[in-house]
């Protein structure tokens, strides 16, 4: 099966805008594409599924581990013609600056996936090869299979770089994109996934195919993509039994950040998931045995939520009934008493968890986290151990004393982190239950012994 990584020297929206490019072409080529995204990555994913019609999933070696990576890849592409990988930050950037541990060089030699590196050409013409030299002779095993030219100032500084690069690398340049500020993609405030669920962006996506199609080397491009067959499908998790569970997911523009994995694993195990929207005035449903509030945008959407009283009473009265709950980042912010807008603005939030969160201007915390479970965790019990990230603008202020639910591991040490209470298990982690499959089986157990009927 034919697969690409699309990495570059660093971040940036280029290698998105590529990425996306590439996929529309594809499937306006007839081709049914299956988008990834290396890393932690809630955003870019949902680009993925607008474009190429399927749910995009994250390759992330650190959280999942190397054969779940393998195995996702696999399960992902059953139906599809060509995967498309979007890269995370540079290609050897990953979890910390002295390995390639969580990079997307890592996924690509873990998947065995040439690589085509996506490359701003403002500017140069020969100093391009230097760029894809270094990068072709940093780590052998990661096979760089071709170069995209980005942000070429016409056709001619194209074919300027194109011969450098490949005289003195021997790598194809298979195809360019033009500095044009209509190719960039719409700034991507918070507000923006909710236009992408609604095709608010599919003439854009359309028109960015078009032009990359004009310019691509379809031979070559379908050439450097051949890749080793990968391993045969198979589930995540093997559930000792079924578990005759019903446990409702919040799902709308306020509560959409879930990974597919988290989710069908839930669905493996013999779980029901009913989805529901908080943001639409719908209380939680009727005969559930457990509550999932994942994170999102509920900053984005605080009046609206604060307006939902028979939403936040019923999501109140069946946690403190003992509904097994797991918060994660804005559910966790959802469940607590007020959330504050960067304008001081309060708004009320379900009233679950002492204190309020204040939204800040500056990033709070980013980065992945080690969790270790503390007495009482339902979900994780002490001395257990699942992995995740985090990626937040706000700050948790308490009202007394907290219970705290795990120990979070990152860059900046260790510490008691998140909220645990009745059989809530709250903070803002992002969970990814690839990295501890157990812990669905001990909420799914501990969904079996209650029931909340409205």
């Amino acid at each position: 099966m034919r697969r690409l990584v699309i990495a570059a020297p660093g971040s940036g929206a280029g290698k998105t805008t590529v990425t996306l490019g590439l996929m529309a072409a594809m499937r306006q080529q007839g081709y049914t594409v299956q988008g990834f995204k290396c890393g932690p990555d809630y955003i870019d994913p949902t680009y993925h599924t607008a474009v190429t019609g399927r749910p995009a999933r994250n390759l992330d070696s650190w959280m999942m581990g190397s054969e779940a990576v393998k195995t996702v890849l696999a399960n992902g592409c059953q139906g599809a013609d060509i995967a498309i990988i979007e890269g995370v930050m540079g290609l050897f950037d990953g979890k910390q600056p002295l390995s390639d541990e969580g990079a997307t060089a890592e996924i690509a030699v873990l998947t065995e996936s040439p690589v085509l590196l996506v490359v701003d050409c403002s500017g140069m013409a020969r100093s391009a090869a230097a760029i894809v030299h270094g990068f072709q002779t940093f780590r052998p095993d990661v096979r760089l299979a071709g170069v995209f030219a980005n942000r070429v100032g016409s056709e001619g500084h194209f074919r300027l770089v194109k011969a450098a690069i490949e005289q003195t690398c021997g790598v194809p340049v298979v195809g360019f994109l033009t500095q044009d500020e209509a190719l960039a993609l719409p700034e991507r405030h918070l507000g923006l996934v909710p236009s992408v669920e609604r095709g608010e962006l599919d003439s854009f996506f359309a028109n960015l195919g078009r032009k990359v199609a004009r310019t691509i080397d379809w031979e070559t491009l379908l050439s450097i993509a051949e890749a080793p067959a990968l391993c045969s499908p198979a589930p995540l998790i093997r559930p000792s039994r079924p578990y005759r569970v019903r446990v409702a997911v919040a799902k709308d523009a306020a509560f959409h950040f879930y990974y597919p994995e988290n989710l069908e694993m839930l669905s493996a195990c013999g779980a029901e998931l009913v989805y529901f929207s908080p943001l639409a005035g719908e209380p939680l449903p009727d005969g559930v045995n457990g509550l999932y509030i994942g994170g999102g945008f509920p900053e984005e959407f605080a009046a609206e939520l604060a307006r939902q009283a028979a939403v936040k009473q019923s999501i109140r009265a069946a946690i403190e009934h003992g509904l097994p709950t797991l918060a994660e980042c804005g559910g966790f912010m959802f469940l607590t008493e007020q959330l504050v807008a960067t304008d001081g603005s309060a708004y009320e939030m379900a009233g679950v968890i002492p204190g309020k969160v204040v939204m800040k201007t500056k990033l709070a915390a980013l980065g992945y986290r080690e969790v270790r479970g503390r007495n009482g965790n339902f979900l994780l019990p002490e001395g257990e151990t699942a992995r995740g990230h985090e990626f937040h603008y706000s700050v948790y202020e308490p009202r007394g004393e907290t219970p705290f639910a795990y120990e979070t591991s990152g860059r900046k040490g260790t510490k008691p982190d998140g909220y645990l209470t009745h059989r809530l298990v709250a903070g803002y982690v992002h969970f990814h239950f690839a990295s501890a499959p157990a812990m669905v089986e001990r909420w799914l157990a501990e969904c079996e012994k209650v029931t909340i009927n409205g």
